[in-house]
C-alpha cells in the first residue's frame, strides 16, 4: 500500500516534507469519517474556510433569529 503525499489547501501542491505538514481543518464525510486538511507552515495561516458553509451557517442563523425562537 502507497502512501497519500498531503496536498496543500492554499496552493494546490503536494507537501513532499512532513515536517512541513500543518493540520488546518477536518472536513466532514458524508458517507464516512471525514478528512484532514492541510497546508504548508507558510501557507497554514493563509487557509481560510469554505465559503459555501459559512453562507449556509449564516442563512441558519439569520433564520433563527428572525423566527423569535
Amino acid at each position: 500500500m502507497t502512501a497519500t503525499l498531503p496536498v496543500c489547501r492554499y496552493c494546490d501542491v503536494a507537501i513532499t516534507d512532513p515536517d512541513d505538514a500543518v493540520a488546518v481543518a477536518h472536513e466532514l464525510g458524508m458517507s464516512g469519517p471525514g478528512w484532514t486538511v492541510w497546508a504548508h507552515r507558510e501557507h497554514a495561516h493563509l487557509v481560510e474556510p469554505d465559503a459555501d458553509a459559512v453562507r449556509m451557517l449564516a442563512r441558519v442563523l439569520i433564520a433563527r433569529a428572525l423566527s423569535g425562537d
